[in-house]
Parts: structure tokens; C-alpha cells; sequence
């Protein structure tokens, strides 16, 4: 790759790390990445992907040292639901951060119900409160 080209991109597009819309109206990102009539590829979908799971793998991981020892459904039902909430949201999860590190896995399946957050995402609540419950996959 060119770095003088390179160079000379970022100085006439910028580099913006959020969506903005660009002069025409198009939503741009990066150094001028046109989303609005190229997208992304899978490749870059797939890294993205991947760098938001481990994003949320930490996020459970630093609220719960001993998820090691919980059930891979578990682990991948709270990891999901950090992934759709970020962790400043999932840590307003109190009652239920509060029954998981007692072990209390119904309690905290029920506060997981018991939220704004299961009204909005509907049937993704009730399978990962249910994987919480079980310790077990449901589909």
C-alpha cells in the first residue's frame, strides 16, 4: 500500500470513527467509506463481529471472575445479552448481576425478565433467560 496515498486520503477525507453524513448526503465513515452505496464486505462484517464478541466476552468476564466455572450456555446468554447492551447498560442490571454471583440462577433469569430491556428485544429475552435458568441451550 502506498503511505504517501494514503497520507493524502485521510488529510482530504479525514478520519471519523462514527457515521456521519458526508457532503452529498451519503453516510460515510472512516476515511471517507461511502456505507450508503458500498456497505461493507463480509470480511470486514465477520471482523467487526469478532472484535464486538471479545468486546463482550470482556465485559462479562470483568463483572463475573468466575465465569469459568458457569455452563458454555450460560456464558454465551449473558455474553449475548452484554453484546446487545454494552456494558454500561448491562451493569445497570443490578438485582441480577446481584443473583448471579450467588448462584442464584432462577432469580436472576427473573430480573432479566423483569426489564425495559425484555420488553424491547421480546424473544431473545425469553431464550437467554431461559439458557441463564437451565444452564443449558434451548434451540
Amino acid at each position: 500500500m502506498n503511505d504517501k496515498l494514503r497520507t493524502m486520503l485521510i488529510r482530504h477525507e479525514g478520519l471519523r470513527l462514527y457515521p456521519y453524513l458526508d457532503s452529498v448526503g451519503k453516510i460515510t465513515i472512516g476515511v471517507g467509506r461511502n456505507l450508503s452505496d458500498n456497505g461493507i464486505t463480509s470480511e470486514e462484517c465477520r471482523a467487526m463481529l469478532d472484535r464486538d464478541i471479545s468486546m463482550a466476552v470482556d465485559g462479562v468476564g470483568s463483572l463475573f471472575p468466575d465465569i469459568d466455572t458457569w455452563s458454555p450456555a450460560r456464558r454465551d446468554a449473558l455474553t449475548d445479552m452484554m453484546f446487545n447492551t454494552g456494558i454500561t447498560r448491562f451493569s445497570g442490571f443490578k438485582k441480577m448481576i446481584g443473583a448471579i454471583k450467588t448462584g442464584a440462577w432462577i432469580a436472576a433469569s427473573r430480573e432479566m425478565l423483569d426489564s425495559l430491556w425484555a420488553r424491547q428485544v421480546g424473544d431473545r429475552a425469553i431464550e437467554l433467560a431461559k439458557m441463564v435458568e437451565t444452564g443449558e441451550y434451548g434451540n
